[in-house]
């Protein structure tokens, strides 16, 4: 298993705006080859980021198949505009 995670920077303000955003696309991700699970979850300290966690099977199942997906044009079309600057992702491994 592969988890993703993202450090999604919201424009301040938005910040409501991008959270119903985010429930309209999760279907979109959820509904992609070698996805098991996700989570949002907000920072405290710093309303306006969230952090992204994703479980998928393998790197690829991310990299390849959901970034290569016509899911993830409508994933970008509905988030990547709330994000300033845009997110750092990167994928660990249990050890």
């Amino acid at each position: 298993m592969i988890l993703e995670v993202a450090v999604l920077d919201v424009r301040a303000g938005q910040e409501a705006d991008f959270e119903a955003a985010f429930r309209q696309a999760a279907p979109i991700i959820a509904s992609n080859k070698g996805y098991l699970s996700h989570q949002l979850q907000r920072c405290l300290e710093r309303p306006s980021r969230y952090i992204l966690l994703v479980n998928w099977e393998t790197l690829e199942d991310h990299t390849i198949g959901f970034r290569q997906s016509a899911g993830y044009q409508e994933w970008k079309r509905l988030l990547h505009h709330f994000y300033d600057p845009f997110p750092t992702v990167e994928h660990y491994t249990a050890v």
